[in-house]
């Protein structure tokens, strides 16, 4: 079995349902791999290993919003590192309020393993869907 690219590896985390992308990123993830929200961010700080990334930022989107979603416009492979950039979108359970923010992640990999994510965002328009 041929190995996969690093791009691939992250592309598999974004390009198919929610399901599968979450069991992707799971599978790809380093044991201490550093998942670090964007200040900012509702969600933000850094979380290391895939127990703390899901309890501190996946079970939160998928109990607050509605809809959560990255879609990726384009991805930048430079060898170890992979940028992915594109839009949120989402609707706030509590205020009803939708929004689209722009993103970049960037990510570092390592034998085929994500070792490091780091995310920048377009906070303010994430902030305002919250706001009542």
């Amino acid at each position: 079995m041929t190995p996969r690219s690093n791009l691939d590896i992250v592309r598999a985390t974004y390009e198919g349902d929610s399901e599968d992308n979450g069991r992707n990123l799971l599978a790809a993830l380093a044991p201490d791999a550093e998942w670090t929200e964007a200040a900012g961010f509702p969600y933000a700080g850094t979380y290391v290993g895939a127990q703390s990334i899901v309890e501190n930022v996946f079970k939160r989107l998928g109990g607050e919003w509605d809809g959560y979603r990255a879609a990726v416009d384009s991805y930048y492979d430079a060898g170890d590192n992979i940028i992915a950039q594109g839009f949120y979108h989402g609707t706030y359970r509590a205020t009803g309020k939708s929004f689209s923010a722009s993103f970049a992640h960037v990510y570092t990999l390592k034998d085929g393993k994500i070792v490091k994510f780091v995310q920048i965002v377009d906070s303010a328009k994430v902030l305002e869907a919250m706001r009542p």
